[in-house]
C-alpha cells in the first residue's frame, strides 16, 4: 500500500505533518489516529496499524501533533486540549479532501484525546482506544518528579519523558487537570472499542474498566493478553489492527457490490485520483496507477510495468522448470524486464531482459538456461502477436 504526504494547518496556523496510508483496492472508509504521548506518527505502532487497516480497505491517517516531527510549533506551549484541537482540525482536513474519517483510532494519551475530539468529528461512526488513561492527568506520572517540581516554579523545564528530555510547559500540565473524562465519555453516543493488556505497567488495566463503565452501550472491551504498552511486538499491533478492523466493519460504508466476473483479470476505479485502479487477478488484489508527472498518484505499477512483470515471472518460471527437468542445481532465478518504443522499427514495442542464475551450473548450462528465455509462453505470445474479440459492455449498475 503506498503512503503519501498529507499536510494541514491547526487553529493556530502551524502546519502539521501526517501520512496517509492509502487503503488497498475499494477503499471501505478513512480512519483518524492519534499517537501516543510524544511518540510521533512514525512510532511503529502507529506505522503497523496504520498498514495493516490499509491491507483491508480502510485508509487511515496519522500526523505529528503541534511540536512533534515534522510538524510545526513548539512542543513546550502544547497541551492536551490543543492536541484535541489538532485532531479536530485533521478530521476538517480529510473531510474537505474527500476523505471523511468514518473510525477514530487512539493510542495512550492519543486515546484520551481522541474521546476528547469525537464529539466535535461529527461524521465519526465509531471510536476505538487502545490503553488509553481514563484520567488524563495520569500522564504526569510519566514526567520525572524533580522536573514537575522547575516547572512550578520556572513555567517551562526540561523534563524526562519515558526516559528522553522534553521541553514541558506549566500550561500543559495545568491543562491536563482540567478535564473531566466521566462525563465527556458518558456524552459520546458512538460505538466504543477498548483494548488494552492486562500486563500494561504504563497504564494499568483499571483504566480501561473506568472507562467501560463510564461509556454508554453500545461498547466493547478486549484484553490484549501480554502486550506491552507501547505494542513494540509487530504481531501485537497487527493483531489491534485486524481486531479493529473487524469490529469497525459494521460501521462503515458498505463496500460496493461485487459483480461476478468470469475473468483472468478485473480493474476498477478505485475513485481515488485520476488513474488508481484496484485490480483482481489469481485470488490477489493491488493498485495500478501512472506516475505523478502524467496526472497519478504513482501508488502501483503502470500497465506497460504490468506487462513487464508478466514476462520476467514466466521467463523466470519457464527457466526454472527447465532446470528442475534436468536436475541441475540452481539455488535461484532472477529475471529483469525493461520495455521501450522505438518508432523507428517495426513493431516499435521493445522489450529487454537481464537474467540471473545462482548455483553450481556449467557455462554450458547457463546458455541453455538463457536459450530457453526465448521460449516462455509469455514470449511467444508477445512475439507472435494476439487476436481480439470484439469488446463488450455492461448495463449501469
Amino acid at each position: 500500500m503506498p503512503t503519501r504526504p498529507f499536510e494541514f494547518l491547526n487553529r493556530n496556523g502551524h502546519r502539521l505533518s501526517g501520512s496517509l496510508e492509502m487503503p488497498e483496492g475499494i477503499p471501505r472508509g478513512w480512519a483518524l489516529f492519534a499517537h501516543c504521548f510524544t511518540c510521533g506518527k512514525n512510532n511503529l505502532a502507529a506505522v503497523r496499524i496504520a498498514r495493516t487497516l490499509a491491507s483491508v480497505g480502510i485508509g487511515v491517517l496519522r500526523f505529528d501533533f503541534t511540536g512533534l516531527g515534522g510538524s510545526e510549533g513548539n512542543f513546550a506551549d502544547a497541551s492536551f486540549s490543543l492536541n484535541v484541537q489538532d485532531l479536530v482540525s485533521a478530521a476538517s482536513a480529510m473531510e474537505a479532501a474527500g476523505m471523511p474519517p468514518r473510525l477514530l483510532i487512539g493510542h495512550s494519551l492519543g486515546g484520551s484525546a481522541m474521546l476528547a475530539a469525537a464529539d466535535r468529528i461529527a461524521g465519526a461512526h465509531a471510536i476505538a482506544t487502545i490503553a488509553a488513561p481514563f484520567d488524563v492527568a495520569q500522564v504526569l506520572h510519566l514526567l520525572d518528579p524533580a522536573g514537575l517540581a522547575r516547572l512550578q516554579t520556572e513555567g517551562q523545564a526540561l523534563v524526562q519523558v519515558i526516559g528522553r528530555p522534553m521541553a514541558v510547559g506549566k500550561a500543559f500540565v495545568d491543562d491536563l487537570r482540567t478535564h473531566d473524562p466521566g462525563a465527556r465519555i458518558a456524552a459520546l453516543h458512538r460505538p466504543l472499542l477498548l483494548l488494552h493488556a492486562p500486563q500494561d505497567h504504563t497504564v494499568d488495566i483499571e483504566n480501561a474498566t473506568r472507562i467501560f463503565l463510564a461509556a454508554r452501550h453500545p461498547k466493547s472491551f478486549v484484553s490484549l493478553d501480554d502486550a506491552d504498552h507501547l505494542l513494540s511486538k509487530r504481531e501485537d499491533a497487527e493483531q489491534v489492527a485486524r481486531l479493529i478492523a473487524t469490529w469497525a466493519d459494521r460501521y462503515l460504508p458498505e463496500p460496493p457490490a461485487g459483480r461476478p466476473v468470469a475473468a483472468d483479470a478485473e480493474a476498477e476505479e478505485t475513485g481515488l485520483g485520476k488513474f488508481q485502479l484496484a485490480l483482481r487477478s489469481g485470488g490477489s488484489r493491488w493498485l495500478a496507477d501512472e506516475p505523478e508527472t502524467v496526472g497519478g498518484l504513482g501508488s502501483g505499477p503502470t500497465p506497460y510495468n504490468l506487462l513487464s512483470s508478466a514476462l520476467a515471472a514466466c521467463t523466470t518460471m519457464t527457466l526454472r522448470h527447465y532446470a528442475d527437468s534436468k536436475g541441475w542445481p540452481v539455488t535461484r532465478i532472477r529475471t529483469a524486464v525493461n520495455h521501450c518504443k522505438d518508432k523507428a522499427i517495426s513493431p516499435p514495442d521493445v522489450f529487454s531482459r537481464r537474467v540471473s542464475i545462482d548455483g553450481a551450473i556449467t557455462e554450458a548450462q547457463r546458455t541453455q538456461l538463457l536459450d530457453m528465455a526465448q521460449r516462455c509462453p509469455v514470449h511467444r505470445t508477445l512475439e507472435g502477436g494476439a487476436r481480439f474479440e470484439p469488446v463488450e459492455g455492461e448495463p449501469p449498475a
